[in-house]
């Protein structure tokens, strides 16, 4: 578990926030830390950084993010590959079980169309990324009178969770495991850079597959790079193919 830093260490407000978090994750506080990666508490978010590479920048989830924003008030179902491939389809809202939340964009896409999305994270530092989101999701003003009711976060283990899930059956399973991305973008040299170094890939992608087939009651669907393998090399009944990835679709009612 990377360590917690605070912005303003001084600061008693942070100083509770730090000690909420460190109750809740079991984070270790150390505010001498001064390169590597760490989790960086201020009074705006909570942020993973580099510490020795500050151009690099932070990444946290915002919901609330002008990107998000416009493309919830300006995307349809129509438009959304990701709503068709999880059959979101005039009033029929699936519910849907994100077991790769990571930064927690493809649960709020949904979300924001009218499914209730339940999000797994196994990691503990993306998880509490993803919990201070939903924090501050709550107290705006645009997103507070649904959000909490359509986003619930768990932390474990994918594989247990969906293997063990004690939860309302989801109709879809959704998965995007982390793939190695090699192209250099904005994205790859933030956020996907310090994810890869925090997570790597995820090498046990495969093993989501079966498990997510068994509890999913209508489909599973695999988000990919549209060059990447399918999980398993197990061919879907479908894909929606888009310009740069995939959603590949495994109905479970037939």
């Amino acid at each position: 578990m990377l360590k917690l830093l605070l912005s303003e260490p001084e600061n008693p407000l942070l100083q509770e926030q730090a000690r909420a978090w460190q109750t809740k994750w079991g984070v270790e506080i150390d505010n001498q830390q001064t390169n590597g990666l760490a989790l960086v508490l201020d009074q705006d978010n909570l942020a993973l950084k580099q510490l020795d590479e500050p151009k690099l920048g932070a990444v946290y989830v915002d919901f609330a993010s002008d990107i998000l924003t416009f493309r919830r008030q300006q995307t349809s179902v129509r438009k959304e590959s990701i709503a068709k491939a999880v059959g979101i389809k005039g009033n029929v809202f699936p519910r849907v079980l994100d077991a790769t939340a990571g930064l927690g964009r493809d649960a709020f896409i949904l979300a924001s169309f009218g499914c209730h999305v339940d999000m797994i994270e196994r990691s503990k530092e993306v998880a509490a990324l993803l919990s201070d989101g939903l924090r501050r999701a709550e107290a705006h003003p645009l997103l507070g009178d649904w959000l909490p009711q359509r986003m619930a976060l768990f932390h474990d283990s994918a594989v247990n969770l969906l293997a063990n899930w004690q939860g309302m059956q989801p109709d879809v399973v959704y998965l995007d495991p982390m793939f190695p991305h090699r192209k250099k973008s904005a994205l790859v040299k933030k956020e996907m850079r310090l994810f890869q170094a925090l997570l790597g890939a995820d090498e046990d992608a495969d093993d989501l597959l079966g498990p997510a087939l068994g509890l999913a009651k209508q489909r599973v669907v695999v988000k990919r790079p549209e060059s990447a393998p399918y999980l398993q090399e197990n061919e879907p009944n479908m894909s929606i193919k888009g310009k740069k990835l995939r959603f590949d679709v495994y109905f479970t009612h037939i």
